[in-house]
């Protein structure tokens, strides 16, 4: 995949500087000016039919062909069906990138990406961006390996939903779902496998759906699962992070989600100036508006819990039930971390190898020495190629 380099203005910023937040590469040379999440998308591919169309879970809604696919593929945007973590209808945006190759026989084998942080206002949607493809890890090996890669944007990210971030069976069930809508648009070059790829949220987001797979998803033959510095056990992410900017504009992220889905007062975890900022802090994406978010957070550095979520209630359960873990993943897993990751830390995911390990799960753990938050998934991406060749069945299966 050529590398393209974005330039709007004369004010751009270095994706690299704030890929700590966002857990994407360093390695890409992109530049991006720093209001470019504010731009509106050119068409009317995301607005929701109304009346929405019926069908399960996974049934494809409309497809619009993406402009700038990478060199040798074929891309579209999608909407798709998937549901909440109630149960509920919603409607998830989406890319899917495929080699415009000849399928294999049997078909390909589809890789459903989880994309990592890239804020929760339905404009900060990875395939609302400017370019869709820049921050898939590993996009242009998977491709010429001839896989097919598809991702959410997450429910309430591109279109119109409730809040999902750090909510893990809603994103879980959507990473499920794209898989689902990319059979739809491949017909018959696709086949039933799917691997599970994803990063940091993503990494959360992959690992709910590896454990719901085979009560959500049977009709999928879900053969493995990759993540990179996952997010697993949030409460000691909030702990460790809570104290930087980064921190705070990850937990705006989160809080405003679960006080919405789960309906409970912030009043009881925040600050005053804290539930002031919310509404703000939550319109601006990260990478694209980071000035914007971090001259919001940055004053509540140490003043924005008013509480400690570890032990107080709502809250630590809430917590709890989105930490991944709760059952045993039937499917091989890969985990790689960054020995110089500042935002998850080794020791937390050290820990949930270790427990998944001991539940019986098929790990392979590789921790990698020198590499961020930022910079960890690129650095896997050699192994995790291999590993899905040995454990998810390759492209051609």
């Amino acid at each position: 995949m050529s590398r393209r380099v974005l330039r709007l203005g004369a004010v751009a910023v270095v994706v690299a500087a704030v890929a700590v937040l966002a857990g994407c590469s360093s390695s890409q040379p992109v530049r991006i000016e720093e209001d470019l999440g504010a731009r509106p998308y050119v068409g009317d591919f995301y607005t929701v039919p109304s009346p929405l169309p019926s069908g399960a879970p996974g049934t494809l809604i409309a497809t619009e062909q993406a402009p700038g696919q990478p060199d040798g593929a074929a891309a579209w945007r999608i909407l798709f069906r998937s549901t909440d973590l109630t149960g509920k209808p919603v409607v998830n945006s989406g890319l899917l990138v495929v080699p415009d190759t000849p399928a294999p026989a049997g078909g390909r084998t589809i890789v459903s990406w989880g994309h990592p942080t890239t804020g929760s206002a339905e404009k900060c949607a990875p395939s609302r961006f400017f370019d869709p493809y820049v921050f898939v890890e590993g996009l242009a090996d998977l491709l010429d390996r001839g896989y097919a890669v598809v991702y959410t944007d997450y429910t309430g990210m591109g279109v119109p939903g409730p809040d999902s971030y750090l909510v893990g069976d809603t994103e879980g069930r959507n990473v499920l779902d794209a898989a689902r809508a990319a059979r739809t648009v491949l017909g018959p070059e696709a086949s039933d496998r799917v691997v599970l790829w994803g990063h940091s949220q993503g990494g959360q987001a992959v690992l709910f759906a590896a454990q719901l797979a085979a009560s959500y998803a049977p009709d999928l033959d879900v053969r493995a699962a990759a993540v990179a510095a996952p997010a697993t056990d949030l409460a000691s992410l909030m702990r460790a992070d809570i104290g930087d900017v980064s921190g705070v504009s990850i937990a705006s992220y989160a809080f405003a989600a679960y006080a919405a889905v789960y309906d409970q007062p912030l009043q009881s975890i925040l600050t005053p100036a804290a539930v002031d900022a919310l509404p703000t802090m939550n319109t601006f994406c990260l990478l694209t508006q980071n000035s914007a978010l971090h001259t919001v957070a940055k004053p509540l550095i140490g003043a924005f819990l008013s509480a400690d979520p570890e032990t107080t209630e709502p809250w630590s359960g809430l917590l709890a039930a989105n930490t991944p873990g709760a059952s045993r993943i039937a499917v091989p897993l890969f985990v790689a971390q960054g020995l110089s990751d500042k935002l998850v830390r080794p020791s937390a995911t050290d820990a949930f190898v270790a427990r998944e390990k001991a539940e019986g799960t098929a790990v392979s753990y590789d921790r990698i020495p020198g590499a961020t938050h930022g910079t960890v998934a690129d650095k896997a991406i050699p192994r995790v190629l291999e590993w899905l060749d040995a454990n998810g069945g390759g492209a051609a299966g």
